[in-house]
């Protein structure tokens, strides 16, 4: 079986149309490295499945938190639909495995990269909407995402990746975030950015979009995960250290009392 089959499979959906989920799975930098060996890469239905993700969760949002006013509505929604909260949604059914990427960009970015699992999930929306229609892509992207769009967090929590970047790096280390443009291909009409973001000299994250915006959002959501990473990993050692300190104060102490005794 091919990927288009193995990801059909798993999930479980009525797909008729491999050639279009195939097309769904095709990364521009794989088809220009292997021309003529897949029917076209995903962006276009990319752009499609961009609307159908915006309309489906619009419309759980709005059915399922009645009390929440317009703003509250559009952060939940951003919260979801950005470069990481669709990367997650990827993840959740290791979308990743069944990307076909260039490998000259599998080195550079890698399928990991939120930016990359995002258009992927989006080019895979795209793709269900041809084939199965509206009603049951909707029905599965919900499902996919209802953990997040049940989630009553609240708003402080649902703040852009670029705001809560740069809230976390002032609050560690007084710095801000530095956004570089790295490359700006194609035409104006049709131009990707690939932007880097920077703390103190320390590149973060990066990220690729149609916009510049879009691509620092991007890039600095792989900057929060990166420095939540880093700060559980920290809380672990931290933890870590304290139990053996722990544990060695008390072997001390037992040291001690049996030396009492034995005096």
């Amino acid at each position: 079986m091919d990927r288009a089959d193995l990801l059909a499979e798993q999930l479980g959906l009525p797909i008729r149309d491999r050639r279009l989920l195939a097309q769904a799975l095709t990364h521009t930098s794989w088809l220009h490295e292997h021309p003529g060996e897949a029917a076209g890469h995903n962006e276009r239905l990319e752009f499609l499945g961009d609307a159908v993700v915006n309309l489906a969760v619009s419309e759980a949002l709005y059915t399922r938190h009645p009390d929440d006013d317009e703003g509250v509505l559009s952060a939940r929604r951003a919260a979801i639909v950005s470069a990481t909260g669709l990367a997650t949604l990827a993840s959740r059914i290791d979308l990743g495995t069944f990307l076909s990427l260039g490998e000259g960009e599998a080195g550079r970015i890698g399928p990991g990269r939120p930016s990359i699992m995002a258009s992927a999930f989006e080019a895979l929306l795209g793709a269900l909407l041809l084939d199965i229609g509206w009603d049951l892509t909707r029905d599965w992207v919900i499902g996919t995402a209802a953990p997040e769009i049940d989630a009553g967090l609240p708003p402080a929590s649902l703040k852009s990746p670029k705001s809560r970047l740069q809230e976390e790096t002032q609050r560690t280390t007084g710095g801000r975030p530095s956004y570089r443009v790295l490359e700006a291909v194609g035409p104006d009409h049709d131009k990707l950015f690939r932007v880097e973001v920077s703390v103190g000299g320390e590149v973060l994250g990066m990220g690729v979009g149609r916009s510049r915006r879009v691509a620092e959002t991007a890039a600095a959501a792989e900057a929060v995960t990166v420095l939540a990473a880093r700060a559980a990993e920290a809380a672990a050692e931290a933890a870590t250290d304290a139990a053996e300190a722990k544990g060695t104060t008390e072997a001390e102490s037992t040291d001690a009392r049996t030396a009492r005794r034995a005096g």
